[in-house]
């Protein structure tokens, strides 16, 4: 029996339902104007609570970026509504960035604080979204297809992808759909951020003896469990930069959008992009606005606080005073989070170090070794402050040039 297609999926059996991540809630609320008559029941896990929801529609409160108990909770409530569906339902996933946290399940002989303190390890080391979440699907009983096989009849994921390739598998450790990645992945994961011996001994542990055969692998492609799973991408940072040119061609900008994603150490991809930008400038008039989008990391060596968007606004206030009078440069991330703050992330110009000089900072270049480009930005005035947006695509960058620059 083939797998059904999304309108048929929608139209047809009684359906449980799903939502986990940053958009859980607004995701639910759009699926339920289009099927709430199907629906049975179901689940929302975001960062937040107080949102309104029909009854039979479960609320929980997820931990973000690090999973919290109450996301283990919300993950055996997930694996229990997949594990319960009678023979004529069928489940629907809604996921978003930061489902990864907020559903965890700890494999066994794992406990939540060996994830937690893995987790909070690799983020400071600067691993990327795939490689932190090949290790994550490899500690957890719920991530790499296992929630998917757990239901034993057809699922729908229908996800926001806030992770370059919009890679299914990635996005929320693909708790539906197979896995490619190993244990043996998971460990050289652990090596090329490590030594093993900084991790905690139960999760290195637990991916050893997996790479040693010891444990059942994550279900794979071909998998007859994964066998009638439908999973699409249903936006992603390429709908974020086409909003962003839209809005900025109302305003007058001639805009260029720079189509390869922006990755890497946030102060280095700083560099790196504004050269980049540059370039691009030189094809389109003026006021021109160049596009970007992706996801930087940050090896955390100091003590200060940021984020990845404020490194990245803040190394580009140094490169900004080439491209001439009026330059603004803004990097931030569409959940309106970025790190450990409350900010979205910064908006640096070609005044942003006279300022600081002014007000007696000293050299930016000290806030960047010591991981502090929240002081920095918030003395200056220069942080992004949205509060949470209800979505995450990645992060976006904004280089507006005026009629008299470069």
């Amino acid at each position: 029996m083939a797998a059904p297609g999304v309108a048929g999926f929608i139209a047809s059996q009684p359906l449980r339902v799903i939502a986990a991540g940053k958009a859980a809630p607004g995701m639910m609320t759009a699926f339920l104007d289009l099927a709430s008559a199907r629906v049975q029941g179901g689940l929302v896990v975001a960062t937040g609570g107080g949102v309104p929801m029909p009854p039979g529609i479960d609320v929980r409160v997820g931990g973000h970026p690090t999973p919290t108990g109450a996301s283990v909770a919300a993950g055996r409530r997930a694996l229990d509504i997949a594990g319960g569906l009678q023979d004529d339902e069928r489940l629907v996933v809604l996921l978003s960035g930061g489902a990864s946290a907020m559903l965890a399940v700890p494999a066994e002989e794992v406990s939540l604080q060996d994830k937690q303190e893995t987790t909070a390890r690799l983020l400071g080391e600067g691993a990327d979204i795939g490689r932190l979440n090949t290790v994550r699907k490899h500690l957890s009983r719920i991530k790499g297809g296992w929630l998917g096989a757990a239901a034993r009849r057809p699922s729908l994921t229908l996800a926001i992808s806030d992770v370059i390739g919009d890679d299914l598998s990635v996005i929320g450790s693909g708790p539906t759909v197979p896995d490619a990645s190993t244990y043996g992945a998971a460990l050289s994961v652990l090596d090329e951020f490590g030594p093993r011996a900084r991790y905690p001994a139960a999760a290195v542990r637990r991916l050893e003896r997996g790479a040693n055969g010891l444990l059942a692998e994550t279900p794979k492609p071909g998998d007859l469990r994964l066998a009638l799973s439908l999973a699409r991408v249903v936006a992603s940072r390429l709908d974020a930069l086409e909003g962003a040119r839209a809005a900025a061609e109302a305003l007058g900008y001639r805009t260029a959008v720079r189509s390869d994603p922006v990755i890497g150490e946030a102060r280095d991809a700083a560099q790196s992009h504004l050269g980049l930008a540059g370039i691009l400038a030189r094809g389109v008039g003026r006021p021109a606005c160049i596009l970007s989008a992706g996801e930087t990391t940050v090896r955390v060596r100091g003590g200060g606080r940021g984020g990845r968007n404020q490194e990245f606004a803040l190394a580009a206030a140094a490169l900004l005073p080439g491209f001439g009078a009026d330059v603004v440069c803004a990097s931030c991330g569409t959940d309106g989070v970025d790190g450990p703050t409350d900010a979205a992330g910064g908006m640096t110009d070609t005044t942003t170090l006279e300022r600081a000089r002014a007000l007696g900072l000293g050299g930016h270049d000290g806030y960047l070794r010591n991981n502090d480009s929240y002081a920095f930005l918030r003395a200056v005035g220069d942080l992004v402050i949205t509060g949470p947006t209800g979505t995450n695509v990645g992060d976006i960058q904004i280089l507006l040039i005026a009629d008299t620059s470069f």
